[in-house]
């Protein structure tokens, strides 16, 4: 039996970030973005160069009705700083997939491309969705990043067990977008 869709009231009006970093769940970032704007959200989508190569940026901005931002330097108020500007309307920062690389950078304080100073700069919760091999997912450096993470407030959102894109099945797939709105909308929702 499918579980109810969540009530997305508490997104009416609200400004998410959506971060898209690369892994082949990024395909499935669309279906969030699509269900954010349904449900009312203004979305704006900041993408790794390297979730460039699995989604084109074009099929966010036509689900989005936004530009997506992916380089760090490219926007015309790049020297006005486009990652606090971005940080200052967001109302949530949703990371979709949260790969093992962009995990590992925000636990270290890396801050290198767009997505990554992003992360530094907001004040807002912040969701990851992890999504990789399951053995990176099971790697001790990956489990302390996540510890890490967890203890500094960040929220996460799977990862699932099931068949990942290698071909094998375990821990490592990303949560369904349904399961992720449904996070989003429960820390929207929660207590100031």
């Amino acid at each position: 039996m499918p579980k109810p869709a969540p009530d997305t009231h508490a997104l009416r009006g609200r400004e998410i970030v959506v971060g898209v970093s690369g892994g082949i769940a990024a395909y499935k970032a669309a279906d969030l973005v699509s269900k954010l704007v349904q449900a009312g959200a203004g979305v704006t989508v900041v993408m790794t160069d390297h979730a460039t190569r699995f989604v084109g940026p074009w099929t966010f901005q036509a689900l989005s009705g936004r530009p997506v931002a992916v380089d760090l330097f490219a926007a015309p108020d790049a020297a006005a700083g486009e990652h606090i500007a971005l940080a200052d309307r967001a109302d949530l920062l949703a990371v979709v997939p949260a790969t093992a690389n962009i995990l590992g950078k925000l636990a270290a304080g890396i801050a290198d491309d767009l997505l990554s100073t992003l992360l530094l700069a907001v004040d807002v919760p912040v969701l990851m969705a992890p999504a990789m091999n399951a053995r990176m997912w099971q790697h001790p450096a990956v489990k302390a990043n996540v510890q890490a993470l967890r203890s500094r407030g960040v929220h996460l959102v799977g990862p699932e067990e099931g068949r990942l894109a290698c071909g094998t099945t375990g821990p490592g797939r990303m949560s369904e977008s349904d399961d992720i709105l449904a996070e989003i909308v429960a820390i929207l929702s929660g207590p100031a």
